[in-house]
């Protein structure tokens, strides 16, 4: 791709000429830094395009001119559609993790990419996983398209480098299970995948409170926050990274010898683009999975897919012995890592870098809708009532409405009851209190529904006390 892009040295005009698309923001900056690299002897210029940032140094990079844009799909359509990205002259377009991004999520968005870019290019599809359905779909918008295999395993196989190990155990006891695992001797890095973003946060929390010097990465962070975690975990500063899915695919890290599934995997794809965070590039892995009683038929479909030896996972608890001997941890090692090891410096020691982040991470702090609209000034004090605003005659008849119907605190209820003619005698003149009175107390001996009805056309009315007397 690179030696078909014509840098600004040999005439090119500034217009992208290659675009990737990616389904993470990790794995554009990811490749966006791989591909300057690579090209930065040609002064080609790449771009990182994608959420989370501020949009203005985005458009300002695209202005000044770029030869390839790496971005995830939202982002891109944003900018396209507001005319700041130019894609009618790209003539590379790179698909990366393509059976995620040609999938239901993603599929949409990279279809509305696909319309803005000529039809005269070169598509190229890469991913560890690629399901027939997925190369099927890919045959429509491609022409006469070649499929290359990059190793000799079959698909879906595991590489032969990473060894695995599959435990049963219980929900309780992962994490001590967990602390037991991270005490392997010359373990380097490590990575621990969950299910959901809340587990992810809570395991990260548990380890750093165990002594660990680990950092979280998933979705419901700031994208500060995920960039500074995926940071402090390149540099050393964290050993223990713990992430969903979403640091799954793509992201290469040097040095991580072990994966620990904290959760099963949704399937055999998730279950293989995890491990393959550990065993790259001929080097050693160790993948460490820790199945829930609840997820043994799950597990068991991914062991068959995969033609695996672990249909019956033997039932592991923190105190079983072949925990120490499988993972090379010392038998002394407990649920706290000791002081003396305690050497990392931790997430803190790495700068989180301002972004100007936008979403709903920025929102709430305005109180704006919440606090003064609907609320406090909008359905409830102008909805049955004749005045739009705080005017001092309907005020004053809701309080006297609070001192009489008592300790109730639903406003309708005191607004049905005010209507009545004690409301009345509150508003009208000494003269017409007396009948409005007489005419509660005759109600009261009546006690039918009847003349709370009349009660009530009468109160809609100004002549109707008049009238009663």
């Amino acid at each position: 791709m690179l030696q078909r892009v014509v840098p600004p040295a040999e005439g090119g005009d500034g217009v992208p000429q290659a675009l990737v698309v990616v389904p993470t923001r990790e794995l554009c900056v990811q490749v966006s830094r791989d591909l300057a690299t690579a090209g930065a002897r040609r002064g080609i210029r790449v771009q990182a395009i994608y959420g989370g940032r501020a949009f203005e140094p985005q458009v300002s990079a695209l202005q000044n001119g770029v030869e390839v844009v790496v971005g995830t799909p939202g982002r891109l359509l944003d900018l396209a559609q507001r005319g700041d990205l130019i894609l009618g002259k790209v003539k590379v377009l790179v698909l990366d993790e393509a059976d995620e991004m040609l999938d239901l999520g993603f599929l949409p968005d990279i279809e509305r990419i696909l319309a803005m870019v000529p039809d005269k290019r070169q598509t190229m599809l890469f991913s560890a996983t690629m399901p027939g359905p997925i190369v099927t779909l890919s045959r429509s918008f491609m022409t006469q398209p070649t499929h290359i295999r990059a190793h000799g395993n079959d698909e879906g196989s595991t590489v032969p480098q990473t060894t695995q190990y599959i435990y049963r155990a219980h929900n309780l006891d992962k994490p001590e299970l967990l602390s037991r695992v991270l005490q392997s001797r010359d373990r380097g890095l490590v990575m621990v995948f969950c299910r959901t973003k809340r587990t992810a946060q809570k395991v990260a929390d548990e380890l750093v409170d165990r002594g660990f010097a680990a950092a979280a990465v998933h979705g419901d962070l700031g994208q500060g926050a995920r960039e500074q975690a995926l940071r402090a975990f390149r540099s050393g500063k964290v050993d223990v990274l713990v992430a969903t899915d979403v640091a799954a695919r793509g992201i290469d890290v040097t040095g991580v010898s072990h994966v620990v599934n904290y959760q099963c995997p949704e399937d055999e794809k998730t279950y293989l683009h995890r491990i393959g965070r550990t065993g790259r590039a001929g080097s050693e892995g160790v993948a460490v999975t820790l199945v829930d009683w609840d997820d043994i038929p799950r597990w068991q479909l991914i062991n068959k897919a995969l033609d695996l030896d672990f249909a019956e996972p033997p039932e592991t608890y923190s105190t079983s012995p072949w925990v120490y001997s499988d993972l090379d941890v010392p038998e002394t090692a407990t649920g706290r890592l000791p002081r003396s090891q305690r050497t990392r410096e931790g997430l803190d020691a790495e700068t989180l870098e301002d972004l100007g982040e936008t979403g709903k991470r920025n929102r709430p702090t305005s109180g704006g809708r919440d606090s003064g609209g609907r609320d406090s000034g909008g359905r409830d004090s102008g909805g049955r009532g004749d005045s739009r605003g705080p005017s001092g005659s309907r005020q004053g008849e809701r309080s006297t409405d609070g001192e009489q119907a008592g300790p109730g605190k639903s406003r309708p209820r005191r607004r049905t009851r005010g209507t009545g003619p004690t409301a009345e005698a509150g508003e009208s003149t000494p003269a017409a209190a007396g009948p409005s009175e007489g005419s509660s107390d005759g109600s009261g001996e009546g006690g039918g529904s009847k003349p709370r009805r009349r009660r009530r056309r009468g109160g809609s009315g100004r002549g109707g006390s008049e009238s009663a007397a």
